[in-house]
């Protein structure tokens, strides 16, 4: 893969100026989409409880940032504007985005750039574990773009990316942040056989504003992918996480959860759904922390083996916490 990246295009494209192989972020991204995002939509205010800290030169925010540049790797941190990107390279920890940084979906809430994807970089495997084993991380996180244009949705390359961060990195537990692969079980299979320790698939949201806020996914095949990962003991330990703040309900939520729950998911994570700029979905409410804290209780009463709830929480937030 060649280190100079196609450039990042925020602006709405007319059909002269449309560029496939641009980074399409913002209004060139979500212009296209059937579900249209309400524009001029008044922002609300943050309250006090959304503050995150800034990374400090203190800590190894700086250093993990360089090593990534040296390496040509992309972390979601950083593509989707994660705001505790700060806190979690300051400890060393970073989730990593493989399968290049252009997804073949438009989700209106995320921030991950869409277009045409470049070519599989053959050498991602090897060049991430290296970096892992240099960073010396006890537990990473890995996630991907979706790539709906490949045959198998680019579950090959992810099993190759585990074995060599076995291979490299013996110490290192993971977790794999997945997509929905459209529902293949052979592609599941092949994450399954490669045997991360937690294997994550986000719902996002409720099952009424799915179709508003994944366009491209469906919730009873996201749910299915997370129940059939744990049928037969296909993996050991699996993850959903949902944001919160887009206009669903509490009930709605429970709701979710109570599915999850059916599926035997062993981690829930909740989250404050933050707008990346204003060309994406409105936050509709800022979701106070006492009610994330009765969620965090109602999640453990279902059974659920970790729940992290809280504003900020995302769904690679404190990651290394829910392997025990």
């Amino acid at each position: 893969m060649s280190n100079t990246r196609p450039p990042a295009v925020r602006d709405a494209q007319s059909q002269d100026t449309y560029n496939p192989l641009a980074k399409q972020k913002a209004a060139a991204k979500l212009s296209r989409i059937p579900v249209k995002v309400e524009q001029g939509v008044p922002v609300l205010k943050k309250p006090d409880w959304i503050r995150v800290k800034a990374g400090s030169p203190s800590t190894r925010f700086y250093e993990i940032k360089d090593i990534l540049r040296k390496n040509n790797l992309v972390t979601v941190c950083e593509e989707a504007s994660c705001p505790n990107i700060g806190e979690c390279f300051g400890k060393g920890t970073a989730t990593f985005m493989i399968m290049g940084d252009k997804c073949t979906r438009r989700c209106p809430f995320c921030d991950v750039g869409h277009g045409r994807p470049d070519p599989l970089d053959v050498n991602e495997p090897d060049n991430l574990a290296k970096t892992i084993a240099q960073l010396k991380l006890k537990y990473v996180v890995i996630t991907s773009v979706d790539r709906d244009d490949l045959p198998d949705g680019g579950s090959t390359l992810w099993a190759e990316v585990v074995r060599a961060i076995r291979r490299m990195s013996p110490g290192t537990t993971m977790e794999t942040l997945i997509p929905d692969f459209k529902g293949d079980t052979n592609a599941l299979d092949r994450i399954a056989e490669v045997a991360p320790e937690v294997v994550s698939h986000n719902m996002e949201t409720v099952r009424r504003l799915t179709r508003k806020v994944r366009i491209q996914a469906q919730f009873d095949r996201s749910l299915e992918v997370l129940r059939y990962l744990k049928e037969e003991g296909r993996v050991p330990r699996t993850k959903s996480g949902i944001m919160l703040g887009l206009g669903e309900t509490v009930e709605e939520v429970l709701a979710t959860m109570e599915e999850l729950a059916a599926a035997r998911v062993d981690i829930v994570t909740l989250g404050q759904y933050l707008q990346p700029s204003p060309k994406h979905l409105p936050v509709v409410e800022f979701i106070e922390p006492k009610v994330f804290e009765e969620l965090h209780l109602a999640g453990k009463k279902m059974g659920f083996r970790h729940v992290e709830s809280g504003p900020l929480v995302r769904s690679s937030y404190h990651a290394e916490k829910h392997i025990h």
